[in-house]
């Protein structure tokens, strides 16, 4: 049983991560500026970093959502954010 739920654990981190659903964090003042469009992609640190600092200014909040827009944004192991699913 464990063994399981490890493998889905594991299967839940291979999927791409969604772009759709990072704009959506992202855009939204209180959760962008807060950064958890970082949590969602892995990169635990800078969004710890977004959250202290409330954006950085909302400097790189608004360096995010454009990065977002433009499909510049990778996730934490460097992939693109996928744009579709099947």
């Amino acid at each position: 049983e464990e063994e399981a739920c490890l493998k889905r654990i594991n299967a839940a981190r291979k999927k791409p991560k969604k772009k759709k659903t990072a704009a959506l964090l992202c855009l939204f003042p209180l959760t962008g500026i807060m950064g958890f469009h970082r949590f969602y992609v892995g990169k635990i640190g800078t969004g710890f970093l977004m959250m202290v600092t409330v954006g950085g200014g909302t400097v790189f909040w608004l360096i995010d959502c454009v990065k977002i827009l433009k499909n510049s944004f990778k996730d934490k192991e460097g992939k693109d954010l996928a744009r579709k699913t099947k």
